[in-house]
């Protein structure tokens, strides 16, 4: 073989290797994701200061203005509930369910701390679920508050806004940062329940907020009228949540 034809082909062999390794040390053109895992069976103590200080910001007397929007209706549920609550021993299944809900939402007064507060409840047959929602007026490290409590259809709409069932959840979302996030965790395949004893004062503070809004917002009484306006809406099945046996005895 010629010279030339030799050098030829070795310069062309190692243009096409210096290629490969430059497109191989290139940056991927794919966006890199971050996830932030949230801690909600066990916050350390920094957040467990700043869920009490949270809480504590709430006002358990609100003033109202006279703007209120009341709603329902029934929605497909894509995405499995709870999905803040670690260590279930739940079933998944693929179908979509639907569930009935009712949404109440009343501003604030000009002058308090919070703009707004959103209460909704919502049965799909299996869990009814209140959540509480309130958004901060002037949102700097603080942008909204959220408190949940569920049950395992405790027998009627009726039943569970007045069985003041215990706080499960409380989430803030705040201006810049990751969410912060409490849960009550249960025993999974995993493992036995986290000591959760420390957070009991937390849980027992969400959960007299929430019965003071259910009174604020007349809960007892428009959310079952409301539910009875849904075509083919009907009575949930007969159960009761552990949370919920637990503080009746």
């Amino acid at each position: 073989m010629p010279r030339k034809l030799i050098l030829l082909l070795t310069t062309i062999v190692a243009a096409g290797l210096a290629v490969s390794q430059q497109a191989s040390e290139a940056p991927s053109a794919q966006p890199q994701v971050k996830v932030n895992m949230l801690n909600v069976c066990t916050p350390p103590p920094e957040q467990q200061k700043e869920i009490a200080a949270a809480l504590e910001r709430i006002p358990r007397h609100p003033q109202f203005s006279d703007d209120f929007e009341i709603s329902h209706g029934r929605s497909t549920l894509d995405a499995p509930q709870n999905f803040l609550q670690a260590g279930q021993n739940a079933q998944m299944s693929d179908e979509p369910s639907t569930a009935s809900y009712v949404r109440i939402r009343r501003e604030m007064g000009a002058q308090a701390s919070f703009s707004s507060v959103q209460y909704s409840f919502s049965d799909d047959s299996k869990h009814m679920i209140e959540t509480l929602v309130l958004h901060v007026r002037d949102p700097k490290d603080l942008i909204e508050i959220s408190i949940e409590d569920s049950a395992s259809a405790i027998g009627s709409a009726r039943t569970m806004v007045t069985a003041n069932t215990p706080a499960t959840r409380i989430r803030l979302e705040r201006y810049g940062k990751s969410s912060v996030a409490l849960a009550r965790c249960e025993a999974s395949e995993h493992g036995p329940a986290p000591d959760q004893s420390a957070y009991e004062p937390l849980f027992r503070s969400a959960s007299q907020v929430m019965g003071d809004y259910r009174k604020s917002l007349a809960v007892a009484r428009t959310v079952p009228a409301e539910l009875a306006q849904i075509p083919g809406s009907k009575p949930a099945a007969k159960a009761k949540s552990p949370q919920a046996s637990e503080r009746n005895q």
